[in-house]
């Protein structure tokens, strides 16, 4: 009985904390994407450190001095607040507000020379970022890099990542080959319509027609998406059907848009075909 009511009276609380990091990322990650154009720190890196550093913006340091990374004062010539960590009493900056202590702890990282071996990472290697800041003597606990790969993993911050390197990114370098005279790229983890839609600054709406989707699809690692419209007709006569294909998985392969797919083998839309059917790509087409 006891461990039924701990229980009940524990769930208000992780709710309250899963719900606080939400908000705590929602509210930064803008400012995390920002930093890692401007200074090459992954996004997902000033997210976890923030999130971990400041317990989700509520810590004492976070409250009473905007610090969200734990920065004690060095050779900091601004305000500052003295508050209990590894010893009594130390020196920690602070700011006026918590975008000045993303933007401090940027600078922080890129002018030490300790760290000047993460900027040589890949931009997304969140890993050896969390390893390196750990090596490095950024923080004292031995768990800090395992528990910061575990935030960006459990709330997909390695998202940002994406997002922060898609204006750097060229569209070109993305596509694999054309397919049927068509571009197409494959899907990496953390990527949406939304941030695909914006490296290739292309509309959401754009993009879903390119690939015969709705609002309502949802993308996933590894799928083929195409960033230019499909064709009317394919590059062979005829497909025929294998084990495990559709109409959309069919139109997608062969680079032809399924509209035209349903209309050349004179086939409603929703019709699906059996193994060893064969399948018109190319003829004439009325409509």
């Amino acid at each position: 009985m006891k461990k039924l009511l701990l229980i009940l009276f524990l769930l208000p609380a992780i709710s309250f904390s899963q719900t606080r990091r939400e908000i705590y990322i929602s509210t930064y990650k803008d400012i995390a994407i920002r930093e890692m154009r401007q200074y090459g720190i992954p996004a997902s890196i000033t997210l976890a450190q923030g999130i971990l550093e400041s317990g989700d913006g509520q810590s004492t340091l976070a409250v009473k001095a905007n610090n969200h990374f734990g920065i004690k004062c060095h050779d900091w010539t601004g305000p500052k607040v003295y508050h209990d960590d590894d010893k009594k009493g130390e020196c920690f900056r602070k700011y006026k507000d918590p975008e000045q202590s993303f933007i401090d702890h940027s600078i922080f990282l890129s002018t030490r020379s300790r760290y000047a071996e993460l900027f040589t990472l890949e931009k997304t290697d969140y890993k050896g970022w969390a390893n390196g800041l750990k090596k490095a003597g950024y923080a004292t606990s031995s768990t800090y890099a395992s528990t910061l790969i575990k935030l960006i993993e459990v709330n997909n911050l390695q998202r940002f990542d994406l997002e922060a390197l898609g204006d750097f990114l060229l569209p070109e370098q993305r596509i694999l080959e054309k397919r049927n005279g068509a571009k197409y790229i494959v899907v990496e983890e953390g990527e949406t319509i939304e941030s695909l839609a914006k490296l290739y600054k292309k509309s959401v709406q754009k993009l879903l027609d390119y690939n015969d989707l709705t609002h309502e699809s949802n993308i996933e690692t590894g799928q083929d998406l195409y960033v230019k419209k499909k064709k009317c007709k394919g590059a062979t006569k005829y497909y025929k059907v294998k084990t495990g294909d559709t109409m959309y998985s069919i139109s997608q392969q062969e680079g032809i848009r399924l509209k035209y797919l349903y209309k050349r083998n004179k086939k409603p839309v929703g019709w699906q075909p059996k193994v060893g059917d064969s399948l018109r790509l190319k003829g004439n087409v009325k409509g």
